[in-house]
């Protein structure tokens, strides 16, 4: 059953129709990254809101009914919800919505406090829909967020890449940051709109909404989120401790080519990797046509990783690139998926530097850190409203707070709003936000993708992956 549009708002919205001040023809808003974690923000999730929540006939009699009576509920009095405003655009539009809204093209990574998106009505009489829609657009800070935190590892993976990998690896950067968050994730509609958002900066995905999501929404021709036979615990430790070199056995014997991930360390990783892989099934491994991964699952793991890969290195022997980093022979790689964060990759990468071990041995996986431990503050985003007309006059609007510094000084704070209509420029690479009447011989990054209930405009998933890696 379809979600009813008309009840996706915070309630206190449903009196701004009376509290707006009488003559009010049009509300115009404008969505930003304030500021945050990372210095910029990579645009992405708007068009599966547009397409799932907003397209066609989104009001009708029967959700008006049904919202009247939740929302007299809610209140505990008639005169807040007005069923009248409803009615007005099922009957003049169809139950289509008279808004246009404008984005930066998905997959456009823009630095904070520029504007990304504005929305404004586009009949008089429904000036309260503007920011009506606020709370569910809002939810754009979402898929953006989990979309820019995976765009920021992929920029420290190839640091270290071009640190210590030979050239020839650089292709499975690609597949370095695996999406394990499925599980991790508040909701499906989570785990299909942050791992899809994942997928525009990587390739390897366990989370199959991801896919699903890219397909569906994004017309992705075939799933962007690959995945590989791997074993979990359940499986490795059904023989008990002294039956995991015999498991082992039989994973190799299930798959003996393609890569293959197995869990390694149920009981004691470095014997497990000591005695099981790097000599009793050592040419097994050497023999395949493909490649074991490896998967420590506990500990510290730059400790964990360390130890592991002097014991990887002494079994199996290693090459050096032309970059003077040890690489362990095709045949295995390692794979850490326990303590994966933002603020932990780095330290990764520079231990393995350090101890001379290429970067292109290791591959990562995140889960909860990647779709679930983010938040709207992550990246501070906002809504707000710029300009409005009233009773026929134009007029910018803006907020300007102020806060006490820690040396109780007043200034002004950081959610100071911007005011007018905007304009996102690019000028000679970079972005930035002018009045809409500024920079005349700019164009305006911004285009609409919707207008008075259809979108206008549709991003391919093929083409935000490129766009997000210009």
């Amino acid at each position: 059953m379809a979600e009813n549009l008309i009840l996706l708002a915070d309630a206190y919205k449903y009196s701004h129709h009376k509290l707006y001040l009488p003559g009010t023809e049009y509300i115009y808003s404008y969505l930003e990254s304030r500021g945050g974690k990372f210095n910029s923000t990579m645009f992405y999730g708007l068009q599966y809101f547009l397409k799932t929540y907003l397209q066609g006939i989104v009001f009708t009699k029967e959700k008006i009914n049904e919202a009247e009576v939740m929302l007299e509920e809610v209140f505990g009095r008639a005169d807040v919800f007005d069923r009248r405003r409803f009615e007005y655009i099922v009957h003049t539009y169809g139950g289509h919505l008279p808004v246009r809204i404008k984005a930066v093209p998905e997959g456009a990574v823009v630095p904070v406090q520029n504007v990304l998106m504005t929305i404004e009505n586009t009949d008089p009489a429904c000036y309260w829909l503007t920011n009506f829609l606020e709370t569910l657009l809002m939810q754009v800070w979402y898929p953006c967020t989990v979309a820019t935190v995976s765009r920021e590892i992929r920029e420290v993976v190839k640091k270290y890449y071009t640190a210590t990998a030979s050239a020839a690896s650089f292709a499975g950067i690609d597949f370095v940051l695996n999406d394990f968050g499925f599980r991790g994730a508040s909701s499906v509609e989570s785990a299909g709109l942050g791992g899809s958002a994942h997928l525009v900066s990587f390739a390897g995905s366990d989370t199959l909404p991801a896919s699903i999501f890219a397909k569906r929404y994004y017309g992705a021709q075939q799933a962007p989120g690959l995945s590989i036979p791997a074993t979990e615990h359940s499986i490795v430790t059904l023989l008990g401790e002294k039956g995991e070199e015999n498991i082992f056995r039989h994973v190799l014997n299930t798959f003996p080519t393609g890569v293959i991930a197995c869990v390694s360390d149920s009981y004691n990783i470095f014997r497990a990797c000591e005695q099981y892989w790097g000599s009793d099934l050592k040419e097994q491994v050497l023999q395949r046509n493909g490649t074991l991964v490896i998967r420590p699952d506990s500990g510290d793991p730059v400790r964990t990783l360390l130890q592991v890969f002097d014991i990887l290195f002494r079994r199996f022997g290693h090459t050096v690139n032309e970059k003077g980093y040890k690489v362990l022979p095709p045949q295995v790689r390692v794979i850490q998926g326990d303590g994966v964060s933002y603020s932990s990759i780095g330290k990764i990468y520079a231990a393995l530097q350090q101890a001379g071990i290429s970067a292109e041995n290791l591959a990562l996986g995140m889960g909860g850190a990647l779709l679930q431990r983010v938040n709207r503050d992550t990246q501070e985003f906002a809504l707000k409203c710029s300009h409005a007309v009233v009773n026929g006059q134009a007029i910018d609007v803006q907020k300007t707070p102020v806060e006490l510094s820690a040396e109780g000084q007043l200034r002004t704070s950081f959610k100071k709003s911007k005011a007018g209509r905007l304009k996102l420029v690019l000028e000679n690479g970079a972005y930035r936000t002018v009045g809409e009447h500024e920079a005349p011989a700019l164009p305006d990054q911004l285009e609409t993708v919707f207008e008075n209930g259809q979108i206008i405009k549709e991003h391919a998933f093929a083409d935000i992956r490129a766009r997000a890696r210009q």
